[in-house]
């Protein structure tokens, strides 16, 4: 009789284990898997990384040296957003792309995340067949404010997937929000003592919300879009300004072809300075690991405080 019971107790105490297998297959605990996040720009994917850190396993859509604007998704891509919980992209304006990817998505528990929920946009200053009337700038990562909320939403979105570690995430998202004010207060400092407060840009319009933070004047020699290639008559006009100001700096994208740039520096007798929109980066930095958001960031005020000729 107690061999009896001891048999049944030794099934059931089995069946209970390989139950527990089998849910632990299918359902593995939260907190002990890394979450899966594609994001499509480098600014969001620099986020995502300092948020999750070795929770999460982030990957970037973009190529290295490729636009967001002229992207162009592979099958193979749909595949990995779709095996993904989380995809982050900036909004319809920047990736007009990423919304038809949504809507074939067959996976119901990714996470979708529009990083500009809860930012005031700015109206796009070109008007094209590819920014009608109406459109607004979606280069949104280029003022720190719009970073901390941008975070903020992924963070949100991190958490949701992964309630066990809210704190972790929390905490990183609060340390990296102070990294960027501390940026900003750079910013404000270096920027308050220069001769020229005026950006000759020989790229696309990316900086207009820099320059709105910073009280600067911006000019850039194409629209919103790198592929809205400026009129002679634009360049032109350009030219005269830049000599009738006197400036002695130009400001270039590195991704973007230098053209523009060296017509412009070449007409005007000014030099050449690089300021990235840090959309996306180089193979090279991408390969190295060394290049993040702050870095590029950094780099660009160094850079504006030689062309503005600031004190600081």
């Amino acid at each position: 009789m107690i061999r009896t019971i001891l048999n049944i107790l030794f099934i059931a105490a089995l069946v209970l284990v390989l139950i527990a297998v089998i849910n632990h297959a299918s359902n593995p605990v939260i907190g002990t898997k890394k979450i899966k996040i594609i994001t499509t720009l480098y600014p969001l994917y620099d986020f995502a990384k300092k948020i999750g850190q070795d929770k999460a396993e982030v990957t970037l859509l973009l190529p290295p040296n490729v636009s967001a604007h002229n992207f162009e998704p592979k099958p193979s891509d749909i595949v990995k957003i779709n095996q993904a919980d989380i995809f982050i992209y900036t909004g319809r304006f920047m990736e007009p792309w990423a919304e038809k990817i949504i809507k074939s998505i067959s996976n119901k528990n990714l996470v979708v995340v529009d990083a500009s929920i809860g930012i005031k946009l700015m109206s796009a200053i070109y008007h094209d067949e590819d920014e009608p009337i109406g459109s607004t700038d979606p280069h949104i990562w280029l003022d720190f404010n719009n970073d901390k909320t941008i975070i903020q939403t992924i963070t949100h979105s991190i958490v949701e997937k992964d309630k066990v570690n809210a704190g972790y995430y929390m905490k990183n998202a609060d340390l990296y929000k102070a990294e960027l004010s501390a940026l900003d207060k750079n910013y404000i400092k270096s920027l308050s003592s220069c001769k020229s407060n005026e950006i000759i840009y020989a790229g696309h319009y990316a900086f207009g919300y820099m320059a709105d933070q910073y009280d600067l004047k911006y000019v850039a020699a194409q629209g919103v879009s790198p592929d809205a290639e400026p009129t002679p008559k634009d360049l032109i006009h350009l030219i005269k300004q830049i000599k009738k100001n006197k400036i002695k700096y130009i400001f270039y994208d590195n991704l973007s072809s230098p053209k523009i740039a060296l017509t412009l520096s070449k007409e005007t007798h000014t030099s050449l300075l690089h300021l990235n929109p840090a959309h996306n980066i180089s193979k090279k930095d991408y390969l190295n690991n060394k290049t993040s958001f702050l870095s590029i960031m950094q780099d660009n005020l160094d850079n504006l405080k030689i062309g503005l000729e600031c004190s600081q």
